[in-house]
């Protein structure tokens, strides 16, 4: 397809609202990738990321009629694929929420770390080593940008809860991340 991304999604939209199964292929190439890495993101494991994904596409195709136009398609269908994967570990029941760290200081955060200078494979491979609370509250807050509030509401914990499992996060990718720097010297 040529054209501006906006207007290649309207032609996949349009096509896909009238069940044509090439265009139904084409949107799921296009975005099986990208959606892909988050639902992995999110799970950690290869085998469940392909259950959430195959999920989060049957949603989407099922539910195209309900996209408004507002917003990118790809900003739609990675809220599906998002509340999809956060669904799948409610019904597993494998989030698990550890409440204190007093081990890790209030002020970490602004201590100067940063992610600059690791390359984006080595980051992934660290958050998928995160506790799965931890990695979906980090996932939600530092890429998806919800505030602490958002992903209290979306996960049925408190607000302490959600910012303790972005900071356990937060000192455990800082942790791996300098073991790994100090291995490579």
């Amino acid at each position: 397809m040529v054209g501006n991304s906006h207007d290649e999604d309207q032609i996949l939209l349009q096509g896909c609202l009238r069940n044509d199964r090439n265009l139904q292929k084409q949107l799921y190439k296009k975005y099986f990738k990208p959606m892909f890495q988050i639902c992995l993101s999110y799970s950690g494991d290869r085998v469940e990321a392909k259950d959430i994904i195959q999920e989060s596409f049957i949603k989407v195709f099922t539910s195209l009629d309900t996209y408004n136009g507002k917003g990118s398609l790809e900003g739609w269908i990675r809220r599906i694929v998002t509340n999809t994967a956060i669904d799948y570990f409610r019904k597993k029941k494998r989030l698990v929420f550890e409440y204190d760290f007093p081990d890790i200081p209030d002020d970490e955060e602004r201590s100067g770390f940063s992610f600059e200078g690791f390359t984006m494979d080595i980051i992934l491979h660290y958050i998928k080593q995160l506790p799965d609370g931890a990695r979906v509250v980090f996932n939600l807050f530092a890429v998806d940008g919800l505030t602490h509030k958002e992903i209290a509401k979306k996960l049925h914990i408190t607000e302490g809860t959600s910012k303790s499992q972005y900071k356990r996060a937060r000192h455990l990718l800082k942790k791996w991340l300098c073991e790994f720097e100090q291995s490579m010297q």
